[in-house]
Protein backbone atom coordinates (compact mmCIF):
# COMPACT_ATOMS: atom_id res chain seq x y z
CA UNK A 1 0.00 0.00 0.00
CA UNK A 2 1.37 3.41 -1.31
CA UNK A 3 1.78 5.62 1.82
CA UNK A 4 1.17 8.68 -0.94
CA UNK A 5 -2.31 8.68 -2.54
CA UNK A 6 -3.28 11.59 -4.96
CA UNK A 7 -6.78 12.25 -5.96
CA UNK A 8 -9.14 14.85 -7.33
CA UNK A 9 -11.09 15.09 -4.36
CA UNK A 10 -10.95 14.81 -0.77
CA UNK A 11 -13.23 14.56 1.58
CA UNK A 12 -12.27 15.27 5.46
CA UNK A 13 -15.19 13.91 7.92
CA UNK A 14 -17.52 10.76 6.82
CA UNK A 15 -21.11 11.98 8.32
CA UNK A 16 -23.95 12.67 6.79
CA UNK A 17 -22.40 15.72 5.01
CA UNK A 18 -19.16 13.99 3.79
CA UNK A 19 -20.59 11.19 2.72
CA UNK A 20 -22.79 13.36 0.51
CA UNK A 21 -20.14 15.30 -0.96
CA UNK A 22 -17.99 12.34 -1.81
CA UNK A 23 -21.13 10.01 -3.20
CA UNK A 24 -22.30 13.05 -5.62
CA UNK A 25 -18.69 13.66 -6.48
CA UNK A 26 -18.02 10.05 -7.36
CA UNK A 27 -21.76 10.11 -9.42
CA UNK A 28 -20.06 12.97 -11.52
CA UNK A 29 -17.02 10.84 -12.38
CA UNK A 30 -14.37 12.78 -9.88
CA UNK A 31 -11.78 10.21 -8.17
CA UNK A 32 -12.51 10.50 -4.24
CA UNK A 33 -10.98 9.66 -1.23
CA UNK A 34 -12.86 10.23 2.29
CA UNK A 35 -10.94 10.43 5.34
CA UNK A 36 -12.69 9.62 8.53
CA UNK A 37 -11.91 6.92 11.69
CA UNK A 38 -15.09 4.86 11.35
CA UNK A 39 -15.57 1.57 9.75
CA UNK A 40 -18.54 2.73 7.19
CA UNK A 41 -19.41 6.66 6.69
CA UNK A 42 -22.19 7.73 9.07
CA UNK A 43 -20.54 10.07 11.47
CA UNK A 44 -22.01 11.63 14.52
CA UNK A 45 -25.36 11.41 13.27
CA UNK A 46 -25.58 7.91 12.81
CA UNK A 47 -23.22 6.57 14.87
CA UNK A 48 -23.55 8.73 18.18
CA UNK A 49 -26.48 11.16 17.15
CA UNK A 50 -29.57 11.39 15.19
CA UNK A 51 -30.38 8.12 14.49
CA UNK A 52 -29.70 5.99 17.92
CA UNK A 53 -31.50 8.78 19.80
CA UNK A 54 -34.79 8.55 17.48
CA UNK A 55 -34.27 4.43 18.17
CA UNK A 56 -35.03 5.02 21.70
CA UNK A 57 -37.23 7.74 21.09
CA UNK A 58 -39.15 5.01 19.34
CA UNK A 59 -39.09 2.86 22.19
CA UNK A 60 -40.19 5.64 24.70
CA UNK A 61 -43.42 6.64 22.77
CA UNK A 62 -44.16 2.67 22.47
CA UNK A 63 -43.59 2.79 26.55
CA UNK A 64 -45.64 5.87 26.75
CA UNK A 65 -48.53 4.65 24.73
CA UNK A 66 -48.93 1.27 26.33
CA UNK A 67 -49.12 2.83 29.63
CA UNK A 68 -51.87 5.63 28.03
CA UNK A 69 -53.66 2.51 26.32
CA UNK A 70 -56.23 2.15 29.18
CA UNK A 71 -57.88 5.49 28.64
CA UNK A 72 -59.06 3.81 25.16
CA UNK A 73 -59.96 0.77 26.78
CA UNK A 74 -56.95 -1.80 26.21
CA UNK A 75 -54.91 -2.73 29.10
CA UNK A 76 -51.59 -4.38 28.82
CA UNK A 77 -50.27 -4.34 32.33
CA UNK A 78 -46.96 -1.92 33.20
CA UNK A 79 -44.45 -2.64 29.99
CA UNK A 80 -40.95 -4.95 31.63
CA UNK A 81 -38.28 -3.47 29.79
CA UNK A 82 -34.72 -5.96 28.94
CA UNK A 83 -32.49 -2.85 28.67
CA UNK A 84 -29.62 -5.19 27.35
CA UNK A 85 -32.08 -5.90 24.29
CA UNK A 86 -32.92 -2.25 23.76
CA UNK A 87 -29.56 -1.41 23.56
CA UNK A 88 -28.66 -3.92 21.32
CA UNK A 89 -31.84 -3.25 19.10
CA UNK A 90 -30.55 0.30 18.59
CA UNK A 91 -27.21 -0.70 17.81
CA UNK A 92 -28.53 -3.08 15.18
CA UNK A 93 -29.93 -0.02 13.68
CA UNK A 94 -27.21 1.79 13.51
CA UNK A 95 -24.49 -1.09 12.08
CA UNK A 96 -27.44 -1.74 9.46
CA UNK A 97 -27.68 1.87 8.28
CA UNK A 98 -23.40 2.55 8.34
CA UNK A 99 -22.93 -0.91 7.12
CA UNK A 100 -25.18 0.27 3.85
CA UNK A 101 -23.49 3.77 3.76
CA UNK A 102 -19.87 1.62 3.74
CA UNK A 103 -21.42 -0.67 0.22
CA UNK A 104 -22.64 2.42 -1.63
CA UNK A 105 -19.28 4.05 -0.84
CA UNK A 106 -17.50 0.44 -2.30
CA UNK A 107 -19.98 0.81 -5.01
CA UNK A 108 -19.31 4.39 -6.08
CA UNK A 109 -15.52 3.37 -6.14
CA UNK A 110 -15.07 5.67 -3.27
CA UNK A 111 -11.22 5.32 -1.14
CA UNK A 112 -11.90 5.17 2.36
CA UNK A 113 -9.60 6.25 4.57
CA UNK A 114 -9.59 5.08 8.14
CA UNK A 115 -7.93 7.43 9.79
CA UNK A 116 -7.50 11.33 11.10
CA UNK A 117 -6.36 13.92 8.46
CA UNK A 118 -4.90 17.18 8.88
CA UNK A 119 -3.68 19.83 6.48
CA UNK A 120 -0.06 20.33 5.19
CA UNK A 121 -0.56 22.61 2.78
CA UNK A 122 -3.58 24.19 0.21
CA UNK A 123 -3.37 20.66 -1.51
CA UNK A 124 -2.28 18.38 1.38
CA UNK A 125 -3.44 15.84 4.05
CA UNK A 126 -1.36 13.59 6.29
CA UNK A 127 -3.28 11.04 7.80
CA UNK A 128 -2.70 9.25 10.83
CA UNK A 129 -4.03 5.36 10.40
CA UNK A 130 -3.68 2.43 12.87
CA UNK A 131 -0.95 1.17 10.45
CA UNK A 132 1.20 4.43 10.38
CA UNK A 133 1.22 7.98 8.99
CA UNK A 134 -0.30 8.12 4.26
CA UNK A 135 -0.14 11.65 2.74
CA UNK A 136 -2.97 12.84 0.68
CA UNK A 137 -2.33 15.08 -2.44
CA UNK A 138 -5.57 16.72 -3.85
CA UNK A 139 -6.81 19.24 -6.20
CA UNK A 140 -9.71 20.07 -4.03
CA UNK A 141 -11.11 19.03 -0.21
CA UNK A 142 -13.95 19.20 1.55
CA UNK A 143 -13.69 19.94 5.45
CA UNK A 144 -16.48 18.01 7.20
CA UNK A 145 -15.42 17.27 10.01
CA UNK A 146 -18.86 18.13 12.28
CA UNK A 147 -18.83 19.02 15.93
CA UNK A 148 -19.52 18.02 19.38
CA UNK A 149 -21.01 18.63 22.60
CA UNK A 150 -20.12 21.29 24.69
CA UNK A 151 -18.83 21.53 28.12
CA UNK A 152 -19.08 23.31 31.30
CA UNK A 153 -16.58 24.64 33.47
CA UNK A 154 -16.80 23.20 37.36
CA UNK A 155 -18.30 20.05 36.34
CA UNK A 156 -16.12 17.72 37.69
CA UNK A 157 -14.99 14.47 35.69
CA UNK A 158 -17.04 11.79 36.47
CA UNK A 159 -18.95 8.37 35.02
CA UNK A 160 -21.74 9.70 36.67
CA UNK A 161 -21.67 12.56 34.77
CA UNK A 162 -22.50 12.54 30.61
CA UNK A 163 -22.84 14.39 27.68
CA UNK A 164 -25.12 13.00 24.95
CA UNK A 165 -23.09 10.28 23.24
CA UNK A 166 -22.50 8.22 26.66
CA UNK A 167 -26.31 9.17 27.06
CA UNK A 168 -27.05 7.32 24.03
CA UNK A 169 -24.92 4.20 25.31
CA UNK A 170 -27.80 3.70 27.90
CA UNK A 171 -25.13 2.55 30.93
CA UNK A 172 -28.12 2.02 33.11
CA UNK A 173 -31.72 3.63 34.20
CA UNK A 174 -30.77 6.03 36.92
CA UNK A 175 -33.54 6.53 39.81
CA UNK A 176 -32.79 10.31 39.73
CA UNK A 177 -31.72 12.31 37.09
CA UNK A 178 -30.71 16.03 36.22
CA UNK A 179 -30.91 17.09 32.51
CA UNK A 180 -28.74 20.28 32.34
CA UNK A 181 -30.03 22.35 29.46
CA UNK A 182 -33.50 22.36 28.33
CA UNK A 183 -32.69 22.34 24.60
CA UNK A 184 -33.88 19.90 22.03
CA UNK A 185 -30.89 17.50 23.10
CA UNK A 186 -31.92 17.59 26.70
CA UNK A 187 -35.81 17.20 25.92
CA UNK A 188 -35.31 14.30 23.48
CA UNK A 189 -32.87 12.25 26.05
CA UNK A 190 -34.85 13.17 29.06
CA UNK A 191 -38.06 11.74 27.15
CA UNK A 192 -36.32 8.28 26.85
CA UNK A 193 -34.63 7.82 30.41
CA UNK A 194 -38.13 9.28 32.10
CA UNK A 195 -40.23 6.49 29.63
CA UNK A 196 -37.48 4.13 30.74
CA UNK A 197 -38.07 4.93 34.51
CA UNK A 198 -35.82 7.97 35.51
CA UNK A 199 -37.12 10.81 37.25
CA UNK A 200 -35.68 13.29 35.38
CA UNK A 201 -35.43 16.84 36.58
CA UNK A 202 -34.38 19.54 34.25
CA UNK A 203 -32.44 23.29 34.88
CA UNK A 204 -32.69 25.63 31.95
CA UNK A 205 -31.23 29.08 32.27
CA UNK A 206 -33.75 30.98 30.27
CA UNK A 207 -37.24 31.66 30.73
CA UNK A 208 -38.42 28.59 28.51
CA UNK A 209 -37.90 25.69 26.99
CA UNK A 210 -36.12 25.18 23.92
CA UNK A 211 -34.81 28.85 23.75
CA UNK A 212 -36.28 30.60 20.50
CA UNK A 213 -38.44 28.32 19.34
CA UNK A 214 -42.10 29.59 19.52
CA UNK A 215 -43.94 29.82 22.18
CA UNK A 216 -47.34 28.62 21.26
CA UNK A 217 -45.49 25.45 19.31
CA UNK A 218 -43.54 24.58 22.45
CA UNK A 219 -47.07 24.90 25.15
CA UNK A 220 -47.95 21.49 24.00
CA UNK A 221 -44.43 19.79 24.94
CA UNK A 222 -44.35 21.70 28.20
CA UNK A 223 -47.09 20.50 29.17
CA UNK A 224 -46.56 16.49 28.77
CA UNK A 225 -43.29 17.00 30.37
CA UNK A 226 -44.59 18.51 33.51
CA UNK A 227 -46.58 15.23 33.79
CA UNK A 228 -43.79 13.41 32.53
CA UNK A 229 -40.80 15.00 34.68
CA UNK A 230 -40.20 14.92 38.17
CA UNK A 231 -39.37 18.83 37.69
CA UNK A 232 -38.66 21.63 35.66
CA UNK A 233 -36.87 24.29 36.56
CA UNK A 234 -36.70 27.82 34.47
CA UNK A 235 -34.55 30.75 34.48
CA UNK A 236 -32.28 28.34 37.05
CA UNK A 237 -28.61 27.60 36.90
CA UNK A 238 -26.45 24.87 37.71
CA UNK A 239 -23.76 26.43 40.45
CA UNK A 240 -22.38 23.67 42.53
CA UNK A 241 -21.46 19.90 41.44
CA UNK A 242 -19.87 17.49 43.74
CA UNK A 243 -19.55 13.62 43.43
CA UNK A 244 -20.69 11.46 46.74
CA UNK A 245 -20.54 8.08 47.07
CA UNK A 246 -24.00 8.17 46.10
CA UNK A 247 -24.05 10.26 43.20
CA UNK A 248 -23.86 14.02 42.72
CA UNK A 249 -24.70 16.64 44.74
CA UNK A 250 -25.67 19.71 42.73
CA UNK A 251 -26.68 23.03 43.74
CA UNK A 252 -29.64 24.76 42.03
CA UNK A 253 -29.49 28.97 41.43
CA UNK A 254 -32.80 30.41 41.21
CA UNK A 255 -33.34 33.52 39.90
CA UNK A 256 -35.43 34.97 42.64
CA UNK A 257 -32.25 34.01 44.72
CA UNK A 258 -33.12 30.51 45.97
CA UNK A 259 -30.80 28.18 46.10
CA UNK A 260 -31.97 24.02 46.57
CA UNK A 261 -28.76 21.55 47.09
CA UNK A 262 -29.83 18.03 45.24
CA UNK A 263 -28.55 14.66 44.90
CA UNK A 264 -28.86 12.89 41.53
CA UNK A 265 -27.55 9.47 40.69
CA UNK A 266 -26.62 10.81 37.06
CA UNK A 267 -26.60 13.70 35.31
CA UNK A 268 -26.76 14.80 31.67
CA UNK A 269 -25.13 17.79 30.65
CA UNK A 270 -26.93 18.97 27.20
CA UNK A 271 -25.61 22.79 26.25
CA UNK A 272 -25.27 22.38 22.80
CA UNK A 273 -22.17 21.93 20.33
CA UNK A 274 -19.41 23.48 19.00
CA UNK A 275 -17.76 22.98 16.01
CA UNK A 276 -14.25 20.54 15.35
CA UNK A 277 -12.14 23.09 13.59
CA UNK A 278 -9.48 22.00 16.03
CA UNK A 279 -6.31 20.49 15.18
CA UNK A 280 -7.44 20.22 11.49
CA UNK A 281 -3.94 22.11 10.12
CA UNK A 282 -6.53 24.33 8.72
CA UNK A 283 -3.63 27.65 9.42
CA UNK A 284 -0.79 25.84 7.67
CA UNK A 285 -3.44 25.60 4.82
CA UNK A 286 -4.35 29.18 5.53
CA UNK A 287 -8.08 28.70 5.67
CA UNK A 288 -9.17 31.28 8.53
CA UNK A 289 -11.32 30.47 11.65
CA UNK A 290 -13.65 33.03 13.21
CA UNK A 291 -14.25 33.67 17.24
CA UNK A 292 -16.73 31.12 17.64
CA UNK A 293 -14.93 28.01 15.78
CA UNK A 294 -17.01 28.20 12.40
CA UNK A 295 -14.60 28.39 9.16
CA UNK A 296 -16.29 31.10 6.89
CA UNK A 297 -17.47 30.45 3.20
CA UNK A 298 -18.99 31.65 0.38
CA UNK A 299 -22.52 30.21 -0.81
CA UNK A 300 -21.00 27.96 -2.74
CA UNK A 301 -19.11 26.36 0.68
CA UNK A 302 -15.37 27.72 -0.60
CA UNK A 303 -13.54 28.89 2.26
CA UNK A 304 -10.88 31.61 1.72
CA UNK A 305 -8.53 28.99 0.08
CA UNK A 306 -10.02 28.30 -3.76
CA UNK A 307 -8.95 24.50 -3.11
CA UNK A 308 -10.50 24.30 -0.38
CA UNK A 309 -14.66 23.81 0.81
CA UNK A 310 -16.24 23.66 3.84
CA UNK A 311 -19.81 22.28 4.96
CA UNK A 312 -22.17 21.10 8.08
CA UNK A 313 -21.36 21.87 11.51
CA UNK A 314 -18.18 23.36 11.36
CA UNK A 315 -19.75 26.19 9.06
CA UNK A 316 -21.87 27.10 11.37
CA UNK A 317 -25.75 27.15 12.41
CA UNK A 318 -28.25 25.33 12.12
CA UNK A 319 -26.26 22.55 13.19
CA UNK A 320 -28.37 19.93 11.34
CA UNK A 321 -27.83 16.57 9.37
CA UNK A 322 -29.84 17.79 6.52
CA UNK A 323 -28.38 20.85 6.22
CA UNK A 324 -24.96 19.44 6.02
CA UNK A 325 -26.13 16.84 3.50
CA UNK A 326 -27.54 19.60 1.00
CA UNK A 327 -24.56 21.53 1.39
CA UNK A 328 -21.98 18.49 0.71
CA UNK A 329 -24.02 18.44 -3.04
CA UNK A 330 -23.53 21.78 -3.49
CA UNK A 331 -19.62 21.90 -2.74
CA UNK A 332 -19.24 18.64 -4.78
CA UNK A 333 -21.17 20.58 -7.87
CA UNK A 334 -18.65 23.66 -7.24
CA UNK A 335 -15.81 21.45 -7.45
CA UNK A 336 -16.82 19.87 -10.39
CA UNK A 337 -17.52 23.13 -12.04
CA UNK A 338 -21.00 24.06 -11.56
CA UNK A 339 -22.44 27.45 -11.06
CA UNK A 340 -24.08 26.65 -7.65
CA UNK A 341 -25.05 28.38 -4.38
CA UNK A 342 -26.20 27.20 -1.15
CA UNK A 343 -29.20 29.71 -1.00
CA UNK A 344 -32.28 27.61 0.84
CA UNK A 345 -35.27 30.16 1.71
CA UNK A 346 -36.45 27.11 4.42
CA UNK A 347 -34.52 24.67 6.07
CA UNK A 348 -36.39 22.49 8.41
CA UNK A 349 -35.95 21.99 11.96
CA UNK A 350 -37.42 19.45 14.11
CA UNK A 351 -37.77 18.44 17.80
CA UNK A 352 -38.25 14.33 18.17
CA UNK A 353 -39.85 14.38 21.37
CA UNK A 354 -43.60 13.71 22.25
CA UNK A 355 -45.22 15.66 20.88
CA UNK A 356 -42.86 16.80 17.84
CA UNK A 357 -42.07 20.17 17.18
CA UNK A 358 -41.38 21.28 13.76
CA UNK A 359 -40.62 24.91 11.80
CA UNK A 360 -39.39 25.84 8.79
CA UNK A 361 -38.85 29.19 7.18
CA UNK A 362 -39.67 32.64 9.04
CA UNK A 363 -40.83 32.13 12.96
CA UNK A 364 -43.08 34.10 14.66
CA UNK A 365 -40.30 34.84 17.05
CA UNK A 366 -38.01 35.94 14.30
CA UNK A 367 -40.82 38.22 13.15
CA UNK A 368 -41.34 39.92 16.28
CA UNK A 369 -37.36 40.44 16.96
CA UNK A 370 -37.01 41.90 12.97
CA UNK A 371 -40.50 43.89 13.31
CA UNK A 372 -41.11 41.82 9.73
CA UNK A 373 -44.87 42.12 9.59
CA UNK A 374 -46.86 38.96 9.10
CA UNK A 375 -50.16 37.46 9.37
CA UNK A 376 -50.67 34.21 11.06
CA UNK A 377 -53.08 31.72 10.39
CA UNK A 378 -53.66 28.98 13.30
CA UNK A 379 -55.70 25.79 13.17
CA UNK A 380 -55.85 23.79 16.63
CA UNK A 381 -55.65 20.30 16.52
CA UNK A 382 -58.85 20.29 19.03
CA UNK A 383 -60.70 20.61 15.72
CA UNK A 384 -59.07 17.88 13.84
CA UNK A 385 -60.85 14.60 13.30
CA UNK A 386 -57.56 12.50 12.90
CA UNK A 387 -55.91 14.07 15.72
CA UNK A 388 -58.89 13.06 18.00
CA UNK A 389 -58.69 9.37 17.20
CA UNK A 390 -55.02 9.56 17.99
CA UNK A 391 -56.09 10.84 21.42
CA UNK A 392 -53.89 13.85 20.77
CA UNK A 393 -55.70 17.19 20.20
CA UNK A 394 -53.63 19.46 21.95
CA UNK A 395 -51.48 20.29 18.78
CA UNK A 396 -51.52 23.19 16.42
CA UNK A 397 -50.32 23.95 12.96
CA UNK A 398 -49.85 27.42 12.00
CA UNK A 399 -48.46 29.75 8.99
CA UNK A 400 -46.88 32.60 8.88
CA UNK A 401 -48.05 35.01 5.74
CA UNK A 402 -46.98 37.92 3.68
CA UNK A 403 -49.88 40.27 4.10
CA UNK A 404 -49.23 41.97 0.89
CA UNK A 405 -48.48 39.16 -1.64
CA UNK A 406 -49.92 36.23 0.56
CA UNK A 407 -46.90 34.24 -0.04
CA UNK A 408 -46.28 31.58 2.65
CA UNK A 409 -42.87 32.65 4.68
CA UNK A 410 -42.99 30.20 7.11
CA UNK A 411 -45.07 27.13 8.77
CA UNK A 412 -44.72 25.65 12.31
CA UNK A 413 -46.23 22.49 13.93
CA UNK A 414 -46.39 21.12 16.79
CA UNK A 415 -48.12 17.67 17.51
CA UNK A 416 -46.91 13.84 16.90
CA UNK A 417 -45.40 13.49 13.26
CA UNK A 418 -44.67 17.17 12.92
CA UNK A 419 -41.46 15.96 11.82
CA UNK A 420 -43.21 14.47 8.69
CA UNK A 421 -45.79 16.71 8.62
CA UNK A 422 -43.04 19.87 7.58
CA UNK A 423 -41.85 18.79 4.27
CA UNK A 424 -45.03 20.32 3.27
CA UNK A 425 -44.55 23.50 4.68
CA UNK A 426 -40.36 23.55 3.68
CA UNK A 427 -41.99 23.09 -0.13
CA UNK A 428 -44.50 26.13 0.28
CA UNK A 429 -41.64 28.40 1.05
CA UNK A 430 -39.48 27.35 -1.78
CA UNK A 431 -41.66 27.67 -4.25
CA UNK A 432 -42.94 30.48 -3.34
CA UNK A 433 -46.42 29.29 -2.86
CA UNK A 434 -49.48 31.66 -1.40
CA UNK A 435 -51.26 31.04 1.65
CA UNK A 436 -54.22 30.30 -1.72
CA UNK A 437 -52.37 27.35 -2.74
CA UNK A 438 -52.03 25.71 0.28
CA UNK A 439 -56.76 26.48 1.08
CA UNK A 440 -56.74 25.25 -2.77
CA UNK A 441 -54.84 21.80 -2.63
CA UNK A 442 -56.89 18.70 -1.54
CA UNK A 443 -55.66 16.89 1.59
CA UNK A 444 -56.63 13.23 2.48
CA UNK A 445 -59.31 13.27 5.07
CA UNK A 446 -59.11 12.39 8.45
CA UNK A 447 -54.81 12.98 8.30
CA UNK A 448 -53.00 15.84 9.96
CA UNK A 449 -52.13 16.84 6.79
CA UNK A 450 -55.49 18.70 6.67
CA UNK A 451 -54.22 20.93 9.55
CA UNK A 452 -52.34 22.42 6.99
CA UNK A 453 -54.93 23.32 4.61
CA UNK A 454 -57.25 24.17 7.49
CA UNK A 455 -54.60 26.53 8.91
CA UNK A 456 -54.58 27.95 5.07
CA UNK A 457 -58.77 28.16 5.19
CA UNK A 458 -58.42 30.05 8.43
CA UNK A 459 -56.47 32.91 6.87
CA UNK A 460 -59.39 33.43 5.18
CA UNK A 461 -61.95 32.83 7.81
CA UNK A 462 -63.78 29.95 5.95
CA UNK A 463 -62.12 26.99 7.99
CA UNK A 464 -64.39 24.34 7.78
CA UNK A 465 -63.88 22.90 11.24
CA UNK A 466 -63.14 25.85 13.57
CA UNK A 467 -65.63 29.49 13.08
CA UNK A 468 -63.44 32.03 12.93
CA UNK A 469 -64.41 34.61 10.56
CA UNK A 470 -61.45 36.67 9.24
CA UNK A 471 -61.17 40.10 10.39
CA UNK A 472 -61.87 43.16 8.49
Amino acid sequence: MSDIVSTRLAVLGGGPGGYAAAFLAADLGMEVTLVDPAADPGGVCLYRGCIPSKALLHVARLLSEAREAPHWGVTFGEPRVDLDRVRAWKDEVVKKLTGGVGQLSKRRKVQHIHGYGRFQDPHTLRVETTDGERTIRFEHAIVATGSRPVTLPGIPASERVMDSTAALELPDVPGRLLVVGGGYIGLELGSVYAALGSRVTVVEMTAGLLPGVDADLVRPLAKRVAAAFEAVHLKTRVTGMTETATGMDVVLQHADGRADRLSFDRVLVSVGRRPNSEDLGLDRAGVPVDEHGFVPVDPARRTAVPSIYAIGDVVGQPMLAHKAAHEGRVAAQAVAGGNVAFEPRAIPAVVFTDPEIAWCGLTETEAKATGRKVEIARFPWGASGRAATLGRSDGVTKILVDPETRRVLGVGISGPGAGELIAEGVLAVEMGATVDDLELTIHPHPTLSETLMEAAESFFGTATHIYRPKRS
